[in-house]
């Protein structure tokens, strides 16, 4: 589950932590020290939700974007009830989930 978007989350970063904001309004962590970045808070171990992420317009209808626990964008194709790592309209998985490895079944 994520968290709502509210001041705690900066306040509780641990000292070596910053955070930053993609151009879609998504919120990842920073750890300075080790080099590396995470869409999930150091603390809470959870995604911040800042309401502010911008919808994807070039969906079809029936479609919607989403996001796993650990930050994977996925597809939901609510018309078939089914869900795809591939954009609907392109084939492609997005460039966010180079990181994460997908088994297709």
């Amino acid at each position: 589950m994520a968290a709502d978007l509210n001041l705690e989350w900066v306040c509780s970063l641990p000292r070596s932590w910053t955070y930053g904001i993609t151009r879609g309004g998504r919120v990842f962590f920073i750890n300075e020290e080790a080099k590396s970045t995470t869409w999930l808070h150091p603390v809470t171990g959870e995604a911040v939700v800042t309401g502010h992420r911008r919808q994807s317009t070039d969906l079809p209808t029936g479609w919607e974007e989403a996001y796993t626990f650990e930050g994977a964008r996925y597809y939901i194709n609510h018309n078939e009830r089914k869900v795809t790592c591939k954009h609907p309209v392109t084939g492609q998985p997005s460039q966010d989930n180079c990181i994460f490895v997908v088994n297709e079944q």
